[in-house]
């Protein structure tokens, strides 16, 4: 494997797609609960028209869920793990009700409904079991969620004190290639940057395409790039964009 060094600097041919948390912002207890680092949306917004419009948010969260955090910035991207995309910045393909996931959500929150340290989060195309608040249940939870998606016919994947179910077929890494096939994303280099489990398919499709994959903190990865933290990728950004600005 070859070893994981500090990515380069983007350039003006480079299509750059971002995980959301753990990558541009830190972790928090639930999903509401983020407090992203001043300066962020400018940061980006200056990016995106540096790159073009090539600029995309590839989450496990559902994209509007991201537009919150960064309004009034919208950009491209595939959320729910790919199952919803966005192909322009004013679109949004909807990910319609799956009735296997809704049957699962039910029995989910059947049985940790009445537990407040563990959320069932109906995302409506996939649903994910959090336990960063119990991490004693973490055993438990996962395994009842691999009976239960397997039972109804889906895919789980982990995350940090997460565990998610989804349809099969779907993840990170398809909704990169989609994005890929349209502009201004087409006939760019690919950059990929994600820190947990679920961000590996987009890591192989970004360097299976002769682009850049890299691994936000710790954990194994096929990634041959690494940065530290959120903070680590906010300063390769940053210099990325004064970089881009030197090339103008």
């Amino acid at each position: 494997m070859t070893p994981q060094t500090q990515p380069p600097l983007l350039s003006r041919d480079s299509a750059l797609y971002l995980d959301f948390d753990g990558t541009l912002v830190d972790l928090a207890p639930t999903p509401d609960a983020l407090s992203p680092a001043p300066g962020l949306m400018a940061l980006l917004t200056e990016l995106q028209g540096l790159l073009g419009g090539a600029l995309a948010i590839i989450t496990g969260r559902r994209l509007e869920s991201v537009d919150r955090w960064l309004a009034p910035l919208q950009l491209c991207g595939a959320g729910l793990h790919g199952a919803q995309m966005r192909l322009k910045p004013d679109q949004l393909a909807e990910a319609g009700s799956i009735a296997e996931v809704a049957r699962l959500v039910a029995e989910l929150r059947a049985t940790y409904g009445g537990d407040s340290r563990i959320l069932v989060e109906d995302k409506v195309g996939t649903v994910a079991l959090h336990f960063r608040l119990a991490p004693e249940r973490s055993e438990e939870c996962s395994a009842l969620m691999r009976r239960l998606a397997a039972a109804h016919g889906l895919d789980v994947v982990n995350g940090h004190a997460v565990i998610e179910a989804r349809p099969r077929g779907i993840n990170k890494g398809v909704g990169l290639h989609r994005l890929d096939e349209v502009r201004p994303f087409a006939g760019r280099r690919p950059v990929f940057a994600g820190d947990d489990t679920t961000d590996e398919d987009a890591i192989l499709v970004a360097q299976a395409l002769g682009g850049v994959g890299i691994r936000v903190g710790d954990g194994h990865s096929a990634a041959c790039h690494r940065l530290a933290d959120v903070a680590a990728v906010h300063r390769w950004l940053q210099a990325s964009v004064d970089h881009l600005r030197a090339a103008a």
